[in-house]
């Protein structure tokens, strides 16, 4: 197979020029009938070249397939003597052999977010049998309370944007980008997964690529249905609460097998453990767990929920479950305080962003170059020194509510496959740390979104806080009265451009006043690289407050909690990532350290008795 880089060709150009461009590179003559060589090439990377807009070029990447042989490939390649043109490289991904201790118990999944999905995918296929538990909704029933509360109001807190089947990725742009140097394979893997389960092929070459949260909705269940198929199964509605550990004695920790005595936190300091995370004084034995009316917690005894037996247990519970982030405090489980971004998300027309992006606005004239709605990045740095930036951008989509807590609201983007919507939005966001909280305690950074997102609520009377940019930077400066301020009737900004109730509010008196300050002079530098990103078109909607977990868990090599041997913090909530194809990713590496550690789970036996919920009686 010989790789070929850097083919450029106008937007626009007809399906027989790149067969002919790869043809005149590889010097292999005319294809068809009287032909010599036929010529089969796959896409392995497309991007768009926008230097010099108006003019646009599709630059691509291909994998040729000769048919002659590696020997005959290097021949070519060397003969050619062309930088651009090389072998291509083998798949280097693999999953690794078994380990050799015995499972007890199937291992437990928490979260079917992309981490916990691609965890569980991993263990199904290869005879671990994995037990997923999702506090939400299979992904029909979550879309229609996401939609109801859109329309009315009413907030289901186990099953929202944040929560159910697939994760708070779902209801986004389903962006499958990602900034890791990945060297094992495993991004090439994600994105074949996806494509298996329905994603459109151009995810495998694309450079920006992006599924859409309408396709993901039933790409989702796809995955889903083939983890059921290796052996997985999967339970709705189940919400976990606490989890039990046993003390590991000398020998146990030695190496020789003895899980003492079940017992819950006394309130105790567990230590952090070595580097591997695998002696620590504690080791992991199982997790409660409640499902149907119970999942509000309301009036719940913990000794009437349901007790599930576990040697390894997944934490892929994402950056939202903030109820299991206070139950492992309580646990005394290692935590570490991190910082996150908050901001605002901005909308604009479409148009604008284009025809800064490309040069060209005319939607039919993008169409004909088979070019879609454009993305932008942006970056500033405030005179505070603070950096401000664009952060998951939606070309062609919608604001949305993706509140998950009764009486709190924060906001997100997402777009449709198609981002078609005619608006673009992005948060605008600052770096927030412990200053910020005004606490170095871990937790800090969890109230100081809920602060946020309780104050949106309240200057928005429940509805999603929005305002003009030009009165928000106005009226925060003090040129001007909030009751002066006008905006056009709600219908202008729905369905396009929100999803959710929306109300003119004071949003400039949402965040603190130096982040404020910071997001001003972000947004007037913005201005000057992408014309009226600053203008009366811009509105600006609070608050984005959860672009990441607020906290890490630490673990070792092994990807072990350092403070529980068996407990396995995973992707986004855990600190560990940032975005559907980091999480999945992460959810894979996990996997193999599992397998890696264990021999798969094959016993009918214990897996039958694994597979009912067992009450703890509190004795």
């Amino acid at each position: 197979m010989i790789r070929i880089t850097q083919l450029k060709l106008p937007c626009g150009h007809s399906q027989d020029a790149l067969e002919e461009k790869i043809r005149r590179t590889l010097r292999a003559g005319k294809g068809g009938k009287g032909g010599r060589d036929p010529l089969k090439f796959t896409i392995v990377r497309h991007s768009v070249d926008a230097r010099k807009k108006p003019q646009l070029f599709d630059i691509y990447t291909v994998d040729v397939a000769a048919g002659r042989g590696i020997k005959a490939d290097q021949a070519l390649v060397h003969r050619l003597k062309n930088k651009n043109v090389t072998l291509a490289p083998a798949s280097s991904y693999s999953f690794p052999d078994p380990g050799t201790e015995a499972l007890h118990h199937r291992p437990v999944v928490i979260g079917t977010g992309p981490a916990g999905l691609f965890c569980a995918l991993y263990l199904a296929e290869h005879g671990y049998r994995p037990l997923v538990l999702e506090r939400g909704c299979r992904m029909e029933e979550r879309a229609a309370a996401v939609e109801k509360y859109w329309r009315e109001g009413v907030l289901d807190p186990a099953s929202n944007v944040q929560f159910g089947e697939g994760g708070a990725g779902t209801f986004s742009d389903g962006k499958l980008n990602t900034q890791i140097n990945d060297k094992t394979g495993r991004a090439d893997q994600v994105l074949r997964v996806f494509a298996q389960a329905g994603a459109p092929e151009s995810i495998l070459y694309e450079a920006k690529p992006h599924i859409g949260t309408d396709r993901l909705r039933t790409v989702i269940p796809a995955i889903r249905r083939r983890i059921e198929a290796a052996g997985g199964e999967i339970r709705f509605g189940t919400r976990v609460t606490g989890f039990t550990f046993s003390e590991i004695t000398s020998e146990a920790a030695a190496g020789t097998e003895d899980r003492g005595k079940d017992l819950r936190s006394d309130g105790q300091d567990a230590p952090a453990g070595p580097a591997d995370g695998s002696a620590g004084r504690r080791r992991l034995t199982g997790l409660y767990c409640v499902t149907g009316e119970a999942l509000s917690g309301a009036g719940t005894e913990r000794t009437k929920e349901a007790w599930i037996p576990a040697d390894a247990v997944v934490l892929a519970v994402g950056h939202s479950a903030r109820d299991t982030i206070e139950e492992l405090y309580r646990e005394q489980i290692p935590l570490e305080q991190k910082q996150f971004a908050v901001g605002l998300r901005v909308a604009h027309p479409q148009s604008m962003i284009d025809e800064s992006q490309y040069g060209i606005a005319d939607q039919d004239r993008l169409v004909s170059m088979r070019l879609g709605a454009s993305p932008y990045k942006v970056t500033a740095r405030a005179s505070s020194g603070r950096g401000v930036y664009s952060f998951c951008m939606c070309p062609g989509g919608h604001i949305v509510n993706a509140s998950s807590e009764p009486g709190h609201l924060c906001v997100n983007g997402m777009s449709d496959e198609k981002r078609d919507s005619g608006w673009a939005n992005s948060a605008i966001v600052v770096t927030v740390g412990a200053a910020e909280f005004g606490s170095d305690h871990v937790l800090a950074g969890m109230e100081f979104q809920r602060r946020l997102e309780k104050k949106a609520w309240e200057i928005g009377r429940g509805a999603m806080p929005v305002q003009k940019y030009t009165d928000f930077r106005d009226c925060f400066r003090g040129e001007k009265d909030f009751a002066e301020t006008e905006m056009e009737p709600a219908a202008e900004y729905l369905p396009d451009r929100i999803r959710g109730a929306c109300r003119q509010a004071p949003v400039h008196t949402l965040l603190p006043a130096a982040l404020t300050t910071d997001l001003i002079e972000g947004m007037e530098q913005f201005g000057h690289r992408i014309r009226g990103f600053n203008g009366p078109l811009a509105l600006v909607a609070g608050v984005e407050s959860r672009t990441s977990s607020p906290v890490r868990i630490p673990r070792g090599r092994q990807c072990e909690s350092t403070g529980a041997a068996g407990l396995y913090p995973c992707g986004e909530g855990a600190g560990y990532a940032g975005g559907i194809m980091s999480a999945a990713m992460d959810g894979m590496r996990v996997a193999e350290a599992i397998a890696r550690k264990y021999s798969s789970f094959t016993t009918d036996t214990e897996m039958q008795a694994g597979k009912g919920l067992q009450t703890d009686t509190g004795a």
